[in-house]
């Protein structure tokens, strides 16, 4: 349970910093709203994850998850490059976030 929680987590903080991105476009009314549900959301649900996933391991992940989460989002929706190399680099950190689970 602790890490659907913390894979939640990884994905509410991709909503936070979609909010800096609304906020940065202007409609900051909106993107501190999101921005800080999304923030909540993450941080709450991060701490709960760390009761039985350690700091180092949980932190890990959760940024991971953000990274590529922001990077996909900023590619998909904001027209952010989609370089070969990109990719290949986000398919690492998707490599490491598997490998953390697996030896945690």
């Amino acid at each position: 349970m602790s890490w659907f929680l913390l894979i939640i987590a990884g994905i509410f903080e991709v909503v936070g910093v979609t909010g800096i991105q609304i906020i940065a476009q202007g409609q900051k009314k909106k993107g501190f709203a999101i921005l800080m549900i999304g923030f909540i959301i993450s941080f709450g649900l991060l701490g709960i994850a760390m009761e039985t996933i350690p700091l180092g391991v949980a932190y890990a992940v959760w940024t991971g998850i953000g990274t590529v989460g922001s990077a996909l989002v900023g590619m998909i929706y904001y027209n952010e490059s989609k370089d070969r190399l990109r990719i290949i680099f986000i398919g690492l950190v998707v490599i490491s976030v598997i490998g953390l689970r697996i030896v945690s």
